[in-house]
């Protein structure tokens, strides 16, 4: 397994800057993002571009490729996690169609994964969203396997803040859902982007999910989540804000248990941080200097306790 992290966290800086900087701080692999430029999405790490996928063609996989060649990092998925299962058909089919970009950007790159939502209609319940969610998603998987493409869904509840309440903005938020998700949408080219930290706060074991579902992991996410226990004594395990994304080792999880089970069930590729922690985000360098930090701590636990 090789470090690398999810390029959200830069917007300020451009794919190479990126790339140069992951390289002098020894990560081998960017999760890239790519939202449309124009997008309206302005919730947090939403709407960063690191790849164009606009107008992308040959010549600028070539490039792409090119400057990972030049700095010696990979990419390890390309990313892009909107709703596309927005109640709102004109927004629904504005994510669907840039999402079907992608994928095949990601298809002439040689890369391999897509990283996304599957959505959800935060005001229905999960059970009455199964029908949409075939219709939505079986074209976006043929897509997928036409272009050779994994696509890697987020377990993210998207359930942090009131216009996201009550339900949340991705469906495929527990193991029940994920196995009756993969029932419906029976392909190897649709699998988990598995992010431990939401099982934490969902009171999900990290491991028997890991377990259970090593067979469809796609991409790895490594971010951290701390539950403030005074916070949900009174707010309830109903309300918000009582849980926060931390980097890895800032957080509850144990990841030495974490890194051996994943050595168990057989992963072997990259495994990539996700910077979400607001005590870092004040400005580049203190963004910068939160992959640095988890990068160091993680490859101590992957090399002794893992």
């Amino acid at each position: 397994m090789q470090l690398g992290f999810a390029t959200a966290i830069l917007p300020d800086l451009s794919l190479e800057e990126v790339l140069a900087f992951a390289a002098g701080e020894g990560f081998k692999w960017l999760e890239v993002m790519c939202w449309p430029t124009d997008a309206s999405d302005h919730r947090r790490y939403a709407g960063v571009t690191h790849i164009d996928v606009g107008a992308f063609g040959a010549a600028d996989a070539a490039r792409v490729n090119d400057l990972c060649r030049k700095h010696g990092v990979g990419i390890s998925g390309l990313g892009y996690y909107p709703n596309p299962l927005a109640p709102d058909q004109t927004e629904r089919d504005r994510y669907v169609a840039h999402l079907g970009r992608v994928i095949d950007a990601a298809g002439l790159l040689g890369v391999g994964v897509v990283n996304t939502f599957i959505g959800r209609d935060p005001n229905l319940p999960i059970e009455a969203q199964w029908e949409q969610v075939e219709a939505v998603w079986r074209p976006i998987v043929d897509r997928a396997k036409a272009a050779n493409v994994r696509i890697g869904i987020e377990n993210c509840p998207m359930l942090f803040s009131l216009d996201e309440w009550p339900g949340g903005k991705n469906l495929a938020v527990s193991p029940a859902v994920w196995e009756e998700l993969f029932r419906r949408l029976p392909s190897e080219n649709l699998g988990l982007n598995f992010d431990p930290s939401h099982l934490v706060w969902q009171g999900i074991d990290i491991d028997r999910a890991l377990r259970d579902f090593a067979h469809k992991l796609v991409h790895v996410h490594l971010k951290d989540e701390r539950v403030d226990r005074d916070l949900l004594h009174e707010r309830g395990i109903l309300g918000l804000g009582w849980h926060f994304p931390k980097i890895p080792g800032l957080g509850d999880i144990d990841w030495s248990r974490f890194f051996r089970t994943l050595t168990d069930v057989g992963w072997d590729g990259p495994v990539i941080i996700e910077v979400e922690d607001r005590a870092f985000e004040d400005s580049v360098a203190g963004r910068m200097e939160a992959v640095r930090a988890a990068g160091q701590y993680l490859r101590t636990v992957m090399e002794f306790g893992g």
